[in-house]
């Protein structure tokens, strides 16, 4: 099946499975929206489920709705070395943090400022560790109902998490919090390692239904 999504920022582990398991074209031509993982991601802490969020600069006045496209993160405090720091003590002691470490890390490095085209380098990054090649077609018009391609975008909504009943794996904070579900598909990266690809392919997402 070909699906319409949007990329997120280090998606979570549902969106990640949808982009192995499927051909993806992504949406490249809509509104910025708040409130969505189009700027966030959720992780796993000693303090339970964590949001890392990516400040953005924010259009007003005359200029009105920002495109996705054309968002612009907001540098003025470093963001990036706050989230690698938050990383770094998260995942420290997970099974593959130290494996995948050196992937990630120029990630938080970088002098990025398109909020899309940073999300597109995250989510290269994770299936560059996990040996996959990421599709690289965008839209180049909006549709409100897709002709070609089944309308996952879905998936960028925060605040309508599904439950998707995802098989437990073993997490670091997990005797603390129990098992926490639909995470940033770090926290599966950082906990199952090279199982990670098996793990996405035999989810079971019936996104028709979802």
């Amino acid at each position: 099946m070909k699906i319409l999504t949007h990329p997120t920022y280090f998606p979570s582990i549902p969106t990640f499975a949808a982009i192995v398991q499927h051909e993806v074209i992504w949406e490249a031509k809509d509104n910025f929206q708040k409130q969505t993982y189009r700027n966030r991601c959720y992780i796993s802490t000693d303090k339970g489920k964590h949001m890392l969020n990516i400040p953005i600069k924010h259009v007003g006045g005359n200029e009105g709705r920002q495109k996705y496209a054309d968002v612009s993160t907001e540098n003025s405090y470093n963001w990036k070395k706050e989230h690698w720091r938050t990383l770094e003590t998260a995942y420290r002691t997970s099974p593959f943090f130290e494996f995948y470490e050196y992937e990630l890390r120029p990630l938080y490095e970088g002098d990025d400022d398109s909020l899309f085209d940073f999300n597109l380098k995250t989510i290269k990054a994770v299936a560059d560790c996990i040996g996959i090649e990421i599709p690289t077609q965008k839209t180049e018009t909006y549709e409100v109902e897709p002709t070609h391609y089944f309308d996952a975008r879905f998936l960028v909504e925060a605040k309508k998490e599904k439950d998707w009943n995802s098989p437990p794996y073993v997490q670091v904070f997990e005797e603390r919090h129990g098992f926490i579900p639909n995470l940033s598909v770090l926290d599966l990266l950082f906990n199952e390692g090279t199982n990670t690809l098996n793990y996405l392919k035999s989810l079971s997402l019936d996104l028709k239904h979802a």
